[in-house]
């Protein structure tokens, strides 16, 4: 409990540093610096669902009262257009629990919701800039054998 109490105090920003909460470590050590969202998922504690098809009229309160049915909703988000500001006609549903997220993925996915039929599926995890593997430039080494 003092590790979480420790680790809410770091919120700053909407980012949270996370490192080695132990009051002995060494003052060396790598932190690591996470979106909330991201801790809990990396945690295994949400489980985060895709949902494709969607109407351009539908809300994200619409879309958290369709899904709250089969547990408790921890974010509804629907993928808006810079240019157009409308709906792209997908989103996300942020779950409390691994088996809450399930039961809704095979309860809604070909279900109806405001007029279309929607696909559910488990969301793919997003790779930051920082994380991706690094791309190999200009020509490649000599190999020494002729």
């Amino acid at each position: 409990m003092a590790a979480l109490r420790g680790a809410s105090s770091l919120l700053s920003n909407g980012r949270v540093l996370f490192g080695n909460l132990n009051p002995n470590h060494n003052a060396n050590s790598r932190a690591l610096l996470l979106l909330p969202s991201q801790f809990v998922s990396s945690r295994g504690i949400a489980s985060k669902l895709f949902v494709g098809g969607l109407s351009f009229y539908t809300t994200e309160e619409a879309l958290s009262d369709a899904f709250s049915q089969y547990g408790q909703v921890i974010e509804a988000k629907i993928i808006m257009d810079r240019a157009s500001e409308r709906s792209k006609g997908f989103g996300f549903v942020t779950f409390a629990s691994e088996d809450e997220a399930q039961k809704a993925r095979t309860e809604m996915n070909g279900k109806v919701l405001n007029g279309r039929v929607v696909f559910v599926d488990n969301a793919k995890t997003k790779l930051r800039f920082n994380d991706a593997v690094p791309i190999a430039r200009g020509p490649p080494e000599p190999s020494g054998n002729k």
